[in-house]
């Protein structure tokens, strides 16, 4: 029997509290422990900000960036990372904390153009080129087999035509049993769940627009986001071995916790509905390569 309406509403107030006293508790089928989240979570509160707003964005953002370093994998034979859209937020750690003697990052711009970041730290400087190229239409300017580790935190949502160019650039200058680790949004999330069904919202976890400001480019939003099983299969065509696929709840959406009683009531799946999709994949060369999958193009 459904609780009366004003015990529903204490119910979620209470949830959305525990949910905020609780710090930011491991999710079921996270690969690592509370140890190295906490770890991780420590040394990038160390990160220097240029600004108060840039401490602000780190701050809301360091579930996500912690847990992203804490699924890191150690380095391989090579040493060699690269962060596609690279804000130099996680890229000194895969050196400083992971261990990778070579460290690049990309970001979107004109083919062929280098950027060089420098961060100051205490006990020393970091430094590395970032390559601008469009990670949906050009090569990526590495050799074959390159890296150990691409890391495309929060991008694959922002790709206007042709996501698998990218899993496909990302596994060749990969070596073989090398690892993409992914980050997106969950279109299948508790959040996108409750927006849908009240009918008063978009049901991507972020739909806004950046507005236009004078001298700055525009910013591509979220073009598409992913669910979960979107993902799986994309990477299983792009000839990946999947690891590890979990997702975790964002805090701000902690208030549509109780829909997960509504799903499990009616007959939904509960699994994996958290805002946020982590995915690590092996690159295995002798998988197959589905290049236009149907769970992402028409024929």
């Amino acid at each position: 029997m459904p609780l009366p309406f004003h015990l529903r509403i204490v119910r979620t107030l209470l949830q959305k509290l525990n949910y905020h006293l609780s710090g930011d508790p491991l999710a079921p089928g996270e690969p690592f422990s509370p140890a190295r989240l906490s770890e991780v979570t420590r040394v990038l509160r160390s990160l220097p900000a240029a600004d108060e707003g840039a401490r602000r964005y780190l701050e809301k953002h360091i579930p996500r960036l912690a847990r992203t370093l804490a699924l890191a994998p150690p380095p391989g034979p090579a040493g060699h990372a690269l962060e596609l859209g690279c804000y130099m937020q996680i890229t000194p750690f895969l050196q400083r904390l992971c261990g990778y003697r070579e460290v690049r990052g990309a970001y979107h711009g004109a083919a062929g153009q280098t950027e060089h970041q420098r961060i100051e730290f205490p006990d020393g400087v970091f430094e590395c080129a970032a390559d601008l190229f469009d990670a949906e239409r050009d090569p990526f300017p590495y050799p074959d087999e390159h890296f150990d580790l691409v890391i495309a935190g929060e991008i694959i949502e922002h790709v206007i035509y042709d996501p698998m160019h990218l899993l496909i650039e990302s596994r060749r200058v990969l070596r073989d049993g090398g690892h993409l680790l992914l980050t997106t949004p969950n279109a299948g999330s508790l959040a996108s769940a409750a927006k849908a069904l009240s009918g008063h919202a978009n049901p991507q976890v972020y739909s806004l627009y950046r507005r236009p400001r004078a001298g700055e480019a525009l910013e591509i939003g979220h073009v598409r986001e992913y669910t979960v099983q979107d993902l799986r299969e994309s990477l299983t065509a792009a000839g990946f071995e999947i690891t590890a696929l979990f997702t975790t709840f964002m805090a701000e959406f902690a208030v549509y916790l109780p829909l997960l009683g509504f799903l499990r009531d009616n007959g939904y799946p509960t699994e994996h509905r958290g805002e946020q999709i982590y995915c690590l994949a092996i690159k295995r060369a002798a998988l197959p390569v589905d290049r236009y999958p149907s769970v992402l193009y028409t024929e």
